[in-house]
């Protein structure tokens, strides 16, 4: 144990805020020691709680309120880290320049650049986070250059960690998304992102980066494509080597090549197991990618046509300058110059004379755009209403294109089944509104939260869904919206002067959704789907 001495306050004879205000006061050398002093404790307790835990005659509030603590107190360490990082970094920079310039006897034509000895610096840095956090080199320059931003460029989202209204990894996941944004642009995204803090609670790190990509994409059209453009030219293939025989195969792909690659591996593997396979659907997806790259005579599927949601709003299909991004079901925000070209060539008839790249069945499988509407205040679609109980195939998709991803809080699964929010033992309807797409963890809400419910909410309109864990805790969650604030404050934005967008379905047949009866269904007047 330290052998600091105790702040005024300690002893519980002086108000929290003059605790506070001491701390303030003091040099890094103090608070290290006092935060030793504390982790001896709780070292202390975590190694031997002796009855602290005992769960006989205790209420279950007790632990949860705990547990609450516990993240507040999380959230601010992680916080405090991101500054001793930075300054660390700052530090280590101050000390090499002027050890280099002492070693140059101050003459300028010796002494190296300084871009140079930063360099040099930042490396050393990186070893001591690493060795000290026990993390990767890897992940501590990770880290490194995370904290740096959030420090330097996104002080909202850094109050938000330090005040505990957001966890680590989403905070993390923001500062990893701004890499790429200019100074500036990344403090107007924080901006923006803080007035959301409400609208983003129960978001997961997936939806926090689609976010960042939404704002920056609204704000910076142009440097939306140029990123892109320079994101693709690091496309590879790696391989790291695991145990036991085995390894894992990466693949950075354009996020449509992946969605597709994804589909088709997921769709061979589900005919393969209800054809007999017992093997589980990860591990059949596996041999599915195996034999079409190593067997294609052999086992490889047959060609066959995917299907992959593309939501557009008109604007950004057309109009490069629009600064509206794309989203593809299952995966969330990608620009629109990313999907771009590959929509408008293949939604584009072959001319006169000219070979269909699809075949002769091109016209059936080519993609076909849907006119689409938004709600008038928040983007997302309107409601429908079906007798049945099981929700058809034009609602299952309306939930795909409106929700993404599992709408449960902090989830990032791709959905995979559709749930009625109120039960429909409980009454509830087989409707727009009262449906989410949710994975199979998320859809036992039942036994999972205490309680799940649509709620309305004038400051966060759209479809909101409350989630109240039996400790209390409360998170809401809504759709990815497709348009970044700027764009949802009124109508005469939205998808050019009708307010219409466009949605991509490239699928096995006519790449229709179908109604609630096996038909094309074409909603109200003809339209009833989503921007």
């Amino acid at each position: 144990m330290t052998s600091a001495p105790w702040f005024p306050g300690s002893s519980g004879e002086d108000a929290p805020e003059e605790t506070l205000a001491a701390l303030r006061r003091t040099d890094p050398v103090g608070l290290a020691q006092h935060l030793g002093d504390l982790a001896f404790l709780l070292q202390g307790l975590a190694g031997d709680p002796a009855d602290l835990f005992t769960t006989e005659g205790r209420p279950r509030r007790e632990f949860s309120d705990l547990l609450g603590a516990i993240q507040a107190s999380r959230g601010a360490l992680d916080s405090l880290e991101a500054r001793a990082v930075v300054a660390l970094q700052e530090t280590t920079r101050r000390e090499r320049w002027e050890q280099a310039r002492d070693d140059a006897a101050h003459e300028d034509a010796a002494t190296p650049s300084r871009s140079r000895v930063e360099k040099a610096a930042d490396g050393s840095t990186v070893t001591d986070i690493s060795l000290i956090t026990r993390r990767s080199p890897h992940m501590a320059g990770r880290t490194l250059a995370s904290a740096r931003r959030l420090v330097a460029t996104l002080p909202r989202i850094m109050s938000a960690l330090a005040a505990g209204q957001i966890a680590g990894d989403a905070a993390y996941a923001v500062a990893d998304a701004s890499a790429v944004l200019e100074p500036d642009l990344a403090r107007e995204v924080d901006r923006i992102l803080g007035e959301r803090l409400p609208e983003l609670d129960g978001a997961g790190t997936r939806r926090w980066r689609d976010a960042v990509a939404a704002v920056a994409g609204e704000l910076d059209p142009e440097g939306a494509a140029l990123r892109h453009r320079r994101a693709r030219r690091d496309r590879h293939v790696t391989m790291t080597p695991g145990q036991h025989g085995m390894a894992t195969l990466t693949a950075r792909l354009s996020a449509l090549d992946a969605q597709q690659i994804h589909r088709r591996l997921s769709r061979e593997a589900e005919r393969r197991r209800a054809a007999g396979d017992r093997s589980g659907h990860s591990a059949v997806m596996a041999d599915v990618l195996v034999d079409t790259v190593l067997r294609p005579g052999e086992g490889a599927p047959p060609p066959v046509t995917l299907e992959v949601g593309v939501i557009i709003t008109d604007r950004a299909l057309f109009r490069p300058d629009a600064g509206d991004v794309a989203h593809l079901e299952g995966y969330g925000a990608v620009p629109a110059e990313a999907v771009r070209e590959q929509l408008l060539a293949c939604t584009t008839p072959p001319a006169e004379g000219e070979r269909d790249p699809f075949g002769p069945d091109g016209e059936e499988v080519r993609a076909t755009l849907r006119r689409l509407y938004a709600h008038p205040t928040a983007d997302e679609l309107i409601a429908m209403d079906s007798a049945s109980r099981p929700f058809p195939p034009a609602m299952r998709r309306f939930l795909s294109r409106r929700d993404t991803t599992c709408r449960g809080p902090f989830c990032n699964a791709q959905i995979r089944q559709y749930d009625h929010i109120v039960p429909v033992s409980r009454g509830g309807p087989t409707s727009l509104n009262n449906g989410q797409g949710l994975c199979a963890h998320c859809n036992k809400k039942e036994q999972l939260a205490a309680q799940v419910e649509r709620v309305e909410s004038p400051a966060l309109p759209g479809h909101r869904v409350r989630w109240t864990g039996h400790s209390g805790a409360v998170r809401e969650t809504g759709p990815t919206p497709l348009r970044g604030p700027s764009g949802r404050s009124g109508s005469s934005g939205r998808g050019g002067a009708s307010g219409q967008g466009a949605a991509s379905e490239r699928g096995a047949a006519s790449g229709r959704a179908d109604g609630p009866g096996g038909e094309p269904d074409d909603g109200p007047s003809g339209e009833h789907r989503r921007l």
